[in-house]
C-alpha cells in the first residue's frame, strides 16, 4: 500500500510540475513576443525656453532675465554664435562681457559651415546651459548653420532645456521661416533698405529659418523701422503663420509650456491671419478679420488659442528679479 501511494504521489507531482513549466513556457513566449520588460518611461522634459529680443540696446534686466534661465549667475554657461556679424570675434567678445557680468560663464562659437558640418564640432556644446545668436545678417548666419550636424545639436541642446536666446538677426532665424530683408521687385532680389512702400504680394523675400518657433514669421526692430508693410506682407501671403514684430530693447520670452510673455522696453505687436479672408487671388493683396495685439512689457499671449492678456495696471517690467507678474 505505501508503494501504491508512493507511486500516486509521484505521478501527481509529475503532473503538478508539467502544468508549472507549461504555463512558464507560455509566459515565456508571450513575453518573447512582446519585446524586452516595459520599464516606467521616464518624465517627458519640457524643452528650453526662447528669449527673442527686437534688436537695439539691451536693458539691463533682459541680459540678466537671460543669465536667470540659463541657470543663474554661477551656473550659467552660454555659448555666443556671433556668425552673422561681419565682426564675429568682435561681437563675440562684446557679448561675452556683457554675460559675465552678470555672472555666466560664457565661450565663443565661431564657426564655417564647413566646421558646422563636422560633427564633432557639436562637443564644444557640451555642458551649455544657454546659446545666444548675436546681430548682423541672418543670412549669414543661416549659411552657415542650416541643414548640419551643429545645427541639430543646438536643437537637442534645447531639448534638454537650454534656453537660446538671440537679438535683431539672430532673432529673424528663430522661425521656421525667416524674413531676410531682402525685396523681390521685378527680377532682382535685393536689399532696399527700411523702404517698404506697399502691402503687395511676393514682395518679401522669406527663406528658411532654424525653426525653434515654428508657425511664426519674426520681425525686428518693428516699430523703430516702421516694418510693418513687409510683416503684414508675408504673413497675408502665409495666413497659417503668426506675424510677430518685436520692437529695439524689447523681447519675447517663449515659456517651455508655448505661451508667451512680453519683457523689456517696447511692444510686440502681432499679426494674426489665421481665421481671416483673403482677397481674390487675381487682385491686390489682403484680407478680412485679421486680429491685431499691440502688447506692451508683461502681456501674455497664447499661440493655439490667440489669447492675449494685457498686464495687470502698475506691472513694471524693470524689477530686479527680472520676474514679471502674469
Amino acid at each position: 500500500m505505501q508503494r501504491h501511494l508512493t507511486s500516486r504521489a509521484l505521478w501527481t507531482r509529475r503532473l503538478r510540475w508539467g502544468a508549472a513549466l507549461a504555463a512558464f513556457a507560455a509566459f515565456a513566449a508571450v513575453a518573447r513576443a512582446a519585446g524586452p520588460a516595459a520599464r516606467p518611461a521616464p518624465p517627458a522634459r519640457e524643452p528650453g525656453p526662447l528669449l527673442i529680443v527686437g534688436g537695439g540696446r539691451q536693458p539691463d534686466e533682459l541680459v540678466r532675465r537671460f543669465v536667470g534661465l540659463a541657470g543663474g549667475p554661477g551656473v550659467a554657461r552660454i555659448a555666443v554664435l556671433p556668425m552673422a556679424s561681419a565682426q564675429p570675434e568682435e561681437s563675440a567678445r562684446g557679448k561675452i562681457a556683457q554675460l559675465e557680468s552678470y555672472g555666466a560663464a560664457a565661450f565663443p562659437l565661431v564657426v564655417t559651415r564647413e566646421q558646422a558640418m563636422d560633427p564633432r564640432t557639436a562637443r564644444q556644446l557640451d555642458g551649455a546651459t544657454g546659446v545666444w545668436f548675436t546681430g548682423g545678417d541672418q543670412k549669414r548666419l543661416a549659411s552657415a548653420l542650416l541643414g548640419t550636424p551643429l545645427l541639430e545639436a543646438l536643437h537637442e541642446l534645447r531639448r534638454a532645456g537650454a534656453v537660446i536666446g538671440g537679438t535683431s538677426a539672430g532673432a529673424a532665424v528663430m522661425s521656421d521661416s525667416m524674413i531676410t530683408g531682402n525685396q523681390i521687385v521685378g527680377d532682382s532680389i535685393a536689399y532696399l533698405g527700411d523702404e517698404y512702400r506697399a502691402i503687395a504680394r511676393g514682395r518679401i523675400e522669406v527663406a528658411p529659418g532654424f525653426g525653434f518657433l515654428p508657425g511664426v514669421l519674426v520681425d525686428q526692430h518693428f516699430i523703430a523701422r516702421e516694418r510693418h508693410n513687409r510683416l503684414i506682407s508675408a504673413v497675408l501671403e502665409r495666413r497659417s503663420m503668426l506675424g510677430v514684430g518685436i520692437d529695439e530693447s524689447t523681447a519675447l520670452e517663449v515659456r517651455p509650456d508655448g505661451t508667451w510673455i512680453v519683457r523689456g522696453r517696447g511692444q510686440v505687436v502681432i499679426y494674426d491671419a489665421r481665421h481671416s479672408a483673403p482677397a481674390p487671388a487675381d487682385g491686390p493683396l489682403g484680407a478680412a478679420d485679421v486680429r491685431l495685439h499691440v502688447l506692451p512689457p508683461g502681456s501674455t499671449f497664447d499661440p493655439a488659442s490667440g489669447r492675449a492678456v494685457l498686464p495687470p495696471t502698475g506691472s513694471s517690467e524693470t524689477d530686479p528679479t527680472g520676474e514679471q507678474p502674469t
